[in-house]
């Protein structure tokens, strides 16, 4: 069985990934193309429309200061996508690199990076988020930055493990014997053949970091109005969700979906990079 029809089975076997997948793409679209799909800017003010209910001109309503709601899901993804890709990127490159050097040279080098990802392992991570956020600041820059450093201990744990098991393997220590730098080694056998775990991990902290974003968001913590941002527009509108319902649950919804999305198919790579699970029937 090729590569591309592998795929494809397991795709066939996993309909909730090509759901997810397919929703992903659909968002993408979406917020990349957002001017073409609506006709309002997510910052146009318009109060005789205050808390409009959903209608021809403004398919999801609008909120009090009569923004079109549609507009701030579709503006907003932006900032949520570009959230989630550059939080995990940051927490990826940190914390790789550091668990990587850990677990191949060991030792007193060990010893110090992993006492430190310890102590920030010992904090809950949104809890850690929230204090450095209320440190350096309310801001989305911040909130990102908070998250980032919540989520390098956990790759880094995970590099170090992946770099345990891979360093003592017969075609290292061949690479060592033959003379090959270090930086070599750590980049063209220890990680290279430890990138699968890792990029699931990843895969699955794109939830964990658009949610914790979006967390900090409706503390006050993250982006500020008028950006829009859903976890703030949740927050924002949250005191009129009885009387106008769509204008905190539309947010609420696009955040759900999204997290969800992203843990299905974290949760479908992991299936993926173990050969004999993809091809269970």
């Amino acid at each position: 069985m090729s590569a591309m029809e592998d795929l494809v089975y397991f795709l066939r076997k996993n309909p909730l990934v090509m759901a997810s997948g397919s929703f992903l793409l659909v968002l993408l679209l979406s917020v990349i193309f957002a001017p073409l799909l609506v006709n309002y800017t997510p910052i146009e003010l318009d109060i005789t429309e205050k808390l409009a209910p959903p209608s021809r001109d403004h398919l999801l309503g609008t909120d009090y200061f009569g923004r079109d709601v549609l507009s701030r899901i579709l503006y907003g993804g932006r900032f949520t996508l570009a959230i989630g890709i550059g939080v995990v990127s940051a927490a990826f490159l940190v914390g790789v690199v550091f668990g990587t050097i850990a677990g191949y040279f060991g030792g007193i080098v060990d010893t110090i990076i992993m006492r430190f990802v310890d102590a920030l392992l010992s904090f809950p991570a949104l809890v850690l988020a929230i204090a450095l956020a209320a440190a350096l600041g309310p801001s989305l820059t911040n909130a990102m930055l908070a998250v980032a450093i919540t989520l390098s201990p956990q790759f880094a744990r995970v590099a170090r493990s992946q770099a345990l098991s891979i360093t003592v393997k017969p075609y290292v220590e061949a690479a060592v014997c033959v003379g090959v730098s270090t930086r070599g080694i750590l980049f063209h056998y220890v990680l290279r053949n430890g990138i699968g775990p890792l990029l699931v991990h990843a895969s699955l902290s794109l939830g964990s970091a658009i949610l914790q974003t979006a967390s900090l968001g409706f503390l006050g913590l993250g982006a500020q109005p008028p950006l829009p941002e859903w976890g703030a527009d949740v927050s924002l509108n949250l005191q009129f969700i009885r009387e106008s319902p769509w204008v905190t649950l539309a947010p609420g919804v696009a955040i759900l979906l999204t997290v969800l999305s992203f843990n299905l198919i974290g949760d479908a790579l992991v299936d993926w990079f173990n050969p004999r699970q993809r091809k269970e029937d």
